[in-house]
């Protein structure tokens, strides 16, 4: 296994990398972070998707300065539905991932966790990647907003009183658009199922209508769907 961080020369972003033991072109993904950055749980995510093949980069969407002005930035871009800098970062980093070596480049998928679900949505809608994970993340209201989207593998919790219901309209516009999909919604548990360190100890002890915390059953069953569908589509 090999592990690095650097900046990339396309958009300067800081990223994580992690690169399986096998040798050869190979596939490729793009780990898209939470609100609360590239942290030691997408570094984790990194290295399990290198443990299954991949060569797994995670770039850190908060590169450019001060983490709560680039945070204010990123939020701004999501409520644009997407467009602006922060999707320009996403599509650079596709972009340095595919020309890495040991990646071959018409087999390159991502995967987002929240705010990194939504923006891992809008860029399979624009033909560079050949599969999308999507874990609790945003959708477009618009349907030709995903008009040319890959296909989709997504993971939602029940009872995510925020996100939940994304799942939903996810699922109407993909069948819709006759696009490939596992769109799952997970029973019993809420937002950030996936992720280990969701958010500050005292912000889990606050009343929230996502009701955050990670689930290793919703977790595991949510990961065996994603490598399957990437397997299938990577």
């Amino acid at each position: 296994m090999a592990v690095e961080t650097y900046d990339t020369t396309v958009g300067a972003l800081r990223a994580f990398v992690a690169k399986p033991e096998t040798e050869g072109p190979g596939p490729g993904v793009l780990v898209l972070h939470e609100l609360f950055g590239l942290n030691d749980d997408m570094r984790r995510i990194a290295l399990r998707f290198a443990d299954n093949g991949y060569v797994a980069m995670a770039p850190d969407l908060f590169s450019h300065g001060n983490k709560a002005v680039c945070l204010a930035r990123v939020l701004a871009d999501v409520a644009r539905g997407g467009r602006g800098r922060t999707l320009d970062d996403v599509v650079s980093a596709r972009n340095a991932l595919a020309e890495m070596d040991g990646v071959d480049p018409a087999r390159v998928g991502v995967a987002g966790f929240c705010m990194g679900g939504n923006f891992a949505l809008l860029l399979g809608a624009t033909g560079t990647v050949q599969a999308s994970a999507v874990n609790y993340g945003a959708v477009p209201k618009r349907r030709d907003d995903l008009q040319a989207v890959c296909p989709v593998v997504a993971s939602y919790g029940a009872g995510d009183r925020v996100f939940a219901g994304q799942a939903r309209r996810l699922e109407d516009h993909l069948t819709a658009l006759g696009v490939p999909h596992d769109v799952k919604v997970y029973e019993g548990v809420g937002h950030s199922f996936l992720n280990w360190e969701n958010a500050p100890a005292w912000m889990l002890k606050l009343p929230s209508p996502m009701h955050p915390g990670y689930s290793e059953p919703a977790a595991e069953d949510a990961w065996a769907r994603m490598l399957g569908f990437f397997s299938q589509y990577v």
